[in-house]
């Protein structure tokens, strides 16, 4: 069983898109590694090294995920795990900016998909079974 680990970055404490995630991921098979709310990207990292994650889902709700986000892929790459999956999705910028140039801001950073916000789930695990090979 492939492990996925998923959370809410930063100082974000949106837990019921978070909750929804892990159950739509936990009956499509998959072992899901819920680190909550309020984490780190150490959090992040640490969750995928101790459980050999192949994907990291990150949400944030409250603006500021490009911040937040910043130099992950790099960290990742220092602990370690360079090849993880990282996705990111939700209201991940301040204010009203075109998703395209978003979306190419976080692949730029590392990121292999970015969701935009309202995006279901349904759509990621669509993605999440295509990247994983399932």
């Amino acid at each position: 069983m492939k492990s996925i680990v998923i959370g809410v970055i930063g100082a974000d404490v949106h837990a019921v898109g978070n909750k929804i995630i892990e159950f739509t991921l936990t009956n499509a098979g998959y072992n899901v590694v819920n680190i909550g709310v309020l984490s780190s990207q150490e959090d992040f990292i640490n969750a995928a090294i101790e459980t050999d994650a192949k994907l990291i889902l990150v949400s944030s709700l409250y603006g500021h995920g490009e911040i937040d986000c910043r130099g992950m892929r790099d960290k990742c790459i220092e602990a370690g795990i360079g090849d993880v999956l990282l996705y990111v999705g939700g209201n991940i910028v301040v204010g009203k900016q075109d998703f395209n140039e978003v979306r190419e801001r976080f692949l730029a950073m590392g990121f292999n998909r970015v969701y935009p916000p309202g995006t279901s789930i349904d759509l990621a695990l669509k993605d999440i079974k295509e990247d994983l090979g399932d």
